[in-house]
C-alpha cells in the first residue's frame, strides 16, 4: 500500500497548482516550470483520487454485501461492482507507484553515442558501420537530429569508430538500453566456405550534459594540439588543427581532428568530455546510493553482452530480457526497434517497483 499521506500531498499539490497558474501572478521563470508540474501530476490525479477514495468504496459495496435486507439483485450488483473496484484500485497502485518511482534527470536530456569495433576484424567494422546505420535509420523515423561528431573507417568500407551527438524528445531515456556488447553471427563475404563467424561491436549512450549540469574548472584541463593524421584534404594534414584535451584530475582524454579549425575540434572534443565526465559522476552517486547497481536492466555496463544478431537465423535476441524477435532485417531498417526498447524499459520498471 502507498502511504494515504503520499497520496493526500499529490492530490492538494495539484490543486495548490491549479490555483496558481489560474492566477495568472506567478513569476515568468516559474510559470514554465510549473505548468510542466502540473502537466505531469493532471496525468495522475484522477488515479490517485480514486486510489484515496478506495476504502470507502469498498466499505459502502461490503455493507451491502453483509447486510441480510438487501435483495438478490442488489447483491449481485454490489459483487461486480467490488470486483471492478478491486481491478481498478490494483491499475491505480501500480500507475501511481510508476510515477513516484525516483526519476532519471537524464532521461530528457539529448545523448551522444559512441560506437566501436571490437572483436571480429574487419569484419566487426562492417558491423559497427551496420549498427550505425540502423540508429540513423531510428532518428530519421522519429525525426530526430543526428550531428557526426567523428568518424573513423575501416579498409573494408565499415568503421572503427564513430561518435556522434542526437538531439530531440526524451533521447537518452530511449536510447540508454543500447550500452553494452552487440554481437553479430553471420556468414561474411571474405568467407568461401560458407562458414559463420562471430564478431562484436561496442555501444556506449552518455547523456549530453550541458555547461549547467557540470562545471569543468579550465586549470584541470590539458590541452594539446598537434597535425591531423589520416587522409588529407585542403590544409586538413597541414596545420595543427587536431586537439587532444585531457582531464588530469581523472585522467579521461578526447581527441579530436574532424575538423580543420582547432576552434572546432575543441568544443566537438569538450562536448565528449563533459558527457563523459557527467555520466562518471552519475555512476559514482549511483553506487553511493546502491550496493546492488549492477542490475541486469540499464546499468549502462559497457563491457556486458547484451544482444546477438543472428542472420542466418533471421533473429536478434536481447540476453537481459531473453526476449527474440525473429525480425532481424525490421530490427535493422529501424522499424521493429521500439518492441525491444519498451519491453526493456518494463522490466526495468517491474525491477524498481519491486525494489520500493
Amino acid at each position: 500500500m502507498i502511504p494515504e499521506k503520499t497520496i493526500e500531498d499529490l492530490i492538494i499539490r495539484h490543486s495548490s497548482l491549479e490555483k496558481d497558474l489560474a492566477s495568472g501572478k506567478i513569476d515568468k521563470k516559474l510559470f514554465a516550470e510549473k505548468s510542466k508540474e502540473y502537466s505531469d501530476l493532471n496525468e495522475i490525479v484522477e488515479s490517485a483520487k480514486k486510489y484515496s477514495s478506495y476504502k470507502n468504496d469498498k466499505t459502502e459495496l461490503e455493507k451491502i454485501l453483509n447486510d441480510k435486507n438487501s435483495d438478490e439483485e442488489l447483491i449481485k450488483m454490489a459483487q461486480v461492482e467490488l470486483t471492478d473496484l478491486n481491478l481498478q484500485f490494483n491499475k491505480n497502485e501500480k500507475k501511481l507507484k510508476l510515477f513516484l518511482l525516483p526519476k532519471d534527470e537524464a532521461d530528457k536530456k539529448n545523448a551522444i553515442i559512441e560506437i566501436r569495433a571490437g572483436t571480429g576484424g574487419l569484419e566487426a567494422s562492417l558491423f559497427a558501420g551496420d549498427l550505425f546505420k540502423m540508429y540513423e535509420k531510428v532518428c530519421h523515423k522519429k525525426k530526430w537530429s543526428l550531428e557526426l561528431i567523428s568518424i573513423s573507417r575501416s579498409d573494408a568500407g565499415g568503421l572503427k569508430e564513430v561518435i556522434a551527438s542526437i538531439k530531440g524528445n526524451n533521447i537518452y531515456s530511449t536510447l540508454k538500453y543500447e550500452s553494452g556488447v552487440h554481437r553479430v553471427q553471420r556468414v561474411p563475404d571474405t568467407e568461401t566456405q560458407g562458414r559463420v563467424h562471430t564478431s562484436a561491436a561496442t555501444v556506449a549512450v552518455l547523456p549530453e550534459a550541458e555547461e549547467v549540469d557540470l562545471k569543468i574548472n579550465e586549470a584541470d584541463l590539458r590541452i594539446d594540439v598537434f597535425r591531423a593524421g589520416g587522409p588529407g584534404g585542403q590544409s586538413v594534414n597541414t596545420t595543427d588543427s587536431a586537439v587532444r584535451i585531457t582531464h588530469v584530475p581523472t585522467g579521461l582524454s578526447v581527441s579530436q581532428q574532424d575538423e580543420k579549425s582547432q576552434h572546432k575540434n575543441k568544443a566537438k572534443g569538450m562536448k565528449i568530455l563533459r558527457a563523459r565526465l557527467y555520466e562518471l559522476e552519475r555512476s559514482r552517486i549511483d553506487e553511493e546510493r546502491s550496493a546492488d547497481r549492477k542490475s541486469k536492466i540499464g546499468t549502462g555496463d559497457r563491457s556486458e553482452r547484451i544482444r546477438t544478431y543472428n542472420f542466418p537465423q533471421g533473429r536478434v535476441t536481447d540476453h537481459r530480457i531473453n526476449l527474440t524477435l525473429h525480425k532481424l532485417e525490421e530490427f535493422l531498417e529501424g522499424e521493429a526497434f521500439d518492441e525491444i526498447i519498451e519491453s526493456l524499459s518494463l522490466k526495468a520498471q517491474e525491477e524498481s517497483l519491486s525494489k520500493l
